[in-house]
């Protein structure tokens, strides 16, 4: 059995799908520790990273075990690697990297695992934007003009919203039905309300560290 493994500061966690070196280098400068999803190990290898733990069922890593790399294989076919490493690495916040994009399978798994741990602080990095689920009250400081989309997993109801050109309030949003994509901030103080945690909310990438500071307390704060 796998202890708990533990880090005091913010974790880039690697998935297997696409990165290059500039979301990297965004990821680690706000969450230093390196933590590889299985096959995540050979795109951080091939980006010069050496992964501090590897988390899976390794039937992804091509490579080999990178040298000073904790490895603990997880056979169990129940859960993705992305959520085998989230239930194992206890950590303040997590960037993912490799999880949006690429094959749309496992984009789809991805955003279900971040509703499936939404107790713990994770935004996922993209080639476009950052994806994570949002406090049921949300609030985070942008710019007028901002795309913000929520696209609900679980059927969710809109309390409230201020600082959006179209308010939530009353909207009753579910997968299949009303969703509440392609939103846009009309002011730079923006909040939102809902009954639950069911949707994930997506902003344009360049607001990675303020996503991470809208789900809990200032990252840099330490």
């Amino acid at each position: 059995m796998i202890k708990q493994v533990s880090f005091q500061n913010g974790v880039t966690l690697a998935g297997g799908g696409p990165f290059g070196a500039d979301d990297l280098c965004a990821a680690l400068a706000l969450a230093p520790h390196p933590v590889a999803a299985d096959g995540g190990a050979d795109r951080l290898m091939a980006l010069r990273t050496v992964p501090e733990v590897m988390i899976g069922d390794m039937d992804s890593l091509r490579g080999e075990v990178p040298e000073g790399t904790r490895a603990f294989s997880v056979t169990e076919q129940d859960t993705t690697d992305f959520g085998k490493c989230l239930a194992r690495v206890d950590a303040p916040f997590f960037v993912g990297v490799g999880f949006l994009g690429g094959r749309i399978d496992h984009t789809l798994a991805a955003l279900s695992v971040l509703l499936t741990h939404a107790d713990k602080r994770v935004v996922l990095l993209g080639e476009e934007d950052v994806a994570f689920v949002a406090p049921t009250d949300w609030r985070i400081t942008l710019e007028p003009g901002v795309r913000v989309s929520f696209f609900p997993l679980l059927p969710c109801r809109g309390v409230s919203s201020e600082g959006l050109r179209w308010p939530i309030k009353g909207l009753e949003m579910a997968a299949g039905g009303q969703i509440g994509t392609s939103n846009e901030t009309v002011a730079a103080q923006v909040s939102a309300r809902f009954d639950r945690a069911g949707a994930v909310t997506i902003l344009p990438k360049r607001y990675l560290e303020a996503a991470l500071n809208s789900t809990g307390r200032d990252v840099r704060d330490g």
